[in-house]
């Protein structure tokens, strides 16, 4: 019979409800006053004729402050402690103002002690009524699932890790959701330990296996949105033994932006499975080649590309030309960049004035973007659109990088890789354009594929171009080179999401491969950052931490989406890892410097490299070659040339020898 009038009530309408609770509380005035009376006579009160004016005078008062405090705006089964300071106000008002009234009346007989006693009383009833009624429809809303029709026993069961604000709040929230049922916390705090926050007892870590067997435990999630990724990625190790998934809050910057709010859970960053905290920029050279600058980025819309530009938009150039030959990758990142101008340019703030993103775009009227369909390969827009726009910086980006797709088509990687650079370095020299930086791969050093060598034949044309007196260069050309980045089109993170995502397998193609790694917004920071600190020919390396196993990265990854590897020892596990042997030109290992000349920069992360560079007399030489044979379809030449220019240079000559003939066949119809 209860739980049918809660029902009744939690499907009333908003006005219907309001009703009810100013009707009781024209109730509670009238009590309060009643009770405060015969408190003070210590008898029940019977009203005289003139005191009961004062009884129809109570609601009267009350119930128009209740409406303007917004006591009937909230809604009680989200109401929360802090809504009483609120209540505290209403009541204290309506003492205040019921008093007044009583004095201006002139009604005698009436005690001084009655007024303290009346708003007591009316501050117990009204507080107490709203948190009783929280109470009473909090849980039997959550049966009906807010409203949605989900019932209360299909949320998971899930413990947070983390006791402190972050995870009372994150508790709290989740107890008004309709998926998740917080059962405990687990904090490293002894002190915390055996204690109970808002009725869930908090365990040590080593309480999490019987955890998690007595309440059939699904999710952990992770209540620490303001330590570091070392620390993180110190707990994420200590959770993977454990058959759940795993989930995190969002970062605090993120909240207290308002893009999203405490309880919008995520998968955990893979960029914490690094362990490793990007270094605080130098601002000095982040500004240096964009503030109030011309700056052109190409390949814009691509993984690397697009990042730089939403770097280069917080440093307030005067124009970002975007550069890009997909239509669609151009349309999106000019349609995000564009957005991005739009709540700069409506002031998106915080409270006390401050921007709402560290960075925030001053000057957002200001900047021009310039969209700009084309490819690098056709050398006479490169020179017109620098000069047009009398570009300042370059940051060249465009680039074929997927290796088993540019093996097959090592025509298009020369064209793209090697005689784009060419172009848009040649155009950058006639337009005088002050700054060049080449985005520039781990793969260049010593490659076993035609990607890798067409990159560093970039390089050396970037050298030769600087070295190279008779030009009388004004431009000052950069190299910055960097291995794999997390969730860059191609790379073997969302390849092992998707796959995990349909149950498998999991393809790695050698259990001894493994690569470097880092965050596209930290590598996108520090090309910035090396680029300003360039002086001409520098090749500068990004220091990318450990190497991390790739087989290693797919079982953090199968663990931390609460799965079990199936394999020989857990024959009844989920997801299977499938080694599928290395890919055409793909190397066990990859390496970052070409010799041990190498030196330290100002900046913690960034070193510069001494290599072998080719005089642009010679260089030009190959290049004629190199055009010519492309040209023909003379792969096998291609592969000459680049061997002769490229140091370490060692193709895998029985895949590619299949490949190039059979690409030449195809060619050649």
């Amino acid at each position: 019979m209860r739980s049918h009038t809660r029902t009744w009530f939690i499907l009333l309408p908003r006005q219907k409800k309001a009703f009810i609770l100013i009707s009781a509380d024209v109730f509670f005035a009238i009590f309060a006053l009643w009770a405060a009376l015969s408190l003070r006579w210590g008898e029940l009160y019977v009203p005289k004729s003139d005191e009961w004016y004062l009884f129809a005078a109570a609601p009267v008062i009350a119930v128009p402050i209740f409406i303007k405090m917004g006591l009937y705006r909230a809604i009680i089964r989200y109401i929360e402690v802090r809504a009483l300071w609120t209540i505290i106000q209403a009541t204290t008002l309506y003492a205040l103002v019921f008093a007044f009234v009583l004095y201006e009346s002139g009604i005698k007989g009436v005690p001084r002690t009655v007024l303290p006693l009346n708003w007591l009383n009316m501050m117990l009833l009204v507080g107490s009524s709203r948190f009783f009624a929280r109470w009473w429809l909090g849980e039997l809303y959550l049966n009906l699932g807010g409203g949605r029709g989900v019932k209360s026993h299909s949320k998971k069961n899930v413990v947070i890790y983390g006791a402190g604000n972050a995870g009372v709040q994150l508790a709290s929230a989740l107890g008004y959701g309709r998926e998740f049922r917080p059962i405990a916390f687990i904090d490293d705090d002894v002190l915390l330990q055996k204690q109970k926050v808002n009725g869930l007892r908090i365990y040590p870590l080593s309480s999490l296996r019987y955890l998690i067997e007595r309440h059939q435990v699904s999710d952990i999630l992770l209540a620490m949105p303001s330590a570091n990724r070392a620390r993180k990625s110190e707990i994420i190790r200590l959770l993977e033994p454990f058959a759940v998934h795993v989930m995190s809050m969002p970062g605090l910057s993120d909240i207290a932006q308002g893009k999203v709010t405490v309880d919008a859970l995520q998968e955990v960053d893979i960029a914490d499975l690094l362990g490793r905290d990007a270094v605080a920029p130098d601002q000095s050279l982040l500004h240096a080649n964009i503030a109030g600058k011309v700056v052109m980025v190409t390949g814009a819309g691509g993984s690397i590309g697009s990042e730089l530009c939403r770097q280069i938009i917080r440093l307030q150039p005067n124009s970002l030309i975007l550069f890009e030959i997909s239509e669609f990758a151009l349309y999106a990142i000019e349609k995000e960049l564009q957005h991005l101008l739009t709540k700069r340019r409506a002031g998106s703030r915080l409270a006390d004035g401050t921007p709402a993103i560290p960075g925030d775009i001053n000057n957002a009227e200001e900047i021009k973007l310039i969209p700009v369909l084309g490819s690098v390969t056709n050398a006479k827009r490169c020179e017109k659109i620098c000069n047009t726009f009398k570009v300042q910086t370059i940051y060249h980006a465009a680039a074929y990088k997927h290796v088993p797709m540019v093996e097959r088509n090592p025509g298009e990687a020369v064209w793209n890789n090697i005689f784009g650079t060419l172009h848009v370095a040649q155009a950058a020299i006639k337009a005088d354009v002050e700054t060049f930086v080449l985005i520039s791969t781990d793969k260049a050093v010593r490659p076993t594929n035609t990607m890798g060598a067409t990159k560093r034949f970039a390089e050396l044309i970037l050298q030769a171009l600087s070295l190279n007196a008779v030009n009388n260069l004004r431009t000052r050309f950069t190299m910055v080179r960097f291995g794999n980045v997390l969730g860059s089109s191609g790379s073997v993170v969302p390849l092992f999401k998707e796959q995990i995502a349909r149950g498998g397998p999991v393809t790695v193609t050698d259990e001894r491969i493994i690569r470097y790694f880092m965050t596209i917004p930290e590598a996108s920071q520090l090309v910035i950052q090396a680029g300003a600190m360039g002086h001409g020919g520098d090749v500068f390396v990004l220091d990318m931490g450990e190497p991390i196993r790739i087989v290693d990265l797919a079982k953090r990854m199968i663990h931390l989406s609460g799965l079990e590897i199936k394999d020989a020892e857990h024959p009844d596990g989920d997801i299977e890892i499938s080694y599928t042997g290395l890919r055409p030109g793909e190397k066990l290992y990859e390496e970052l410097l070409i010799g041990d000349n190498v030196s330290k920069t100002d900046h913690a992360r960034i070193m510069r490299a001494q290599e072998h560079v080719i005089p642009w007399a010679e260089l030009e030489k190959m290049l004629a070659t190199l055009e010519q044979a492309t040209e023909d379809d003379d792969f096998e030449r291609v592969r000459g040339v680049l061997a002769d220019a490229v140091t370490g240079f060692i193709p895998q000559c029985e895949i590619e020898d299949v490949l190039w003939k059979e690409d030449r066949r195809l060619v050649n119809g």
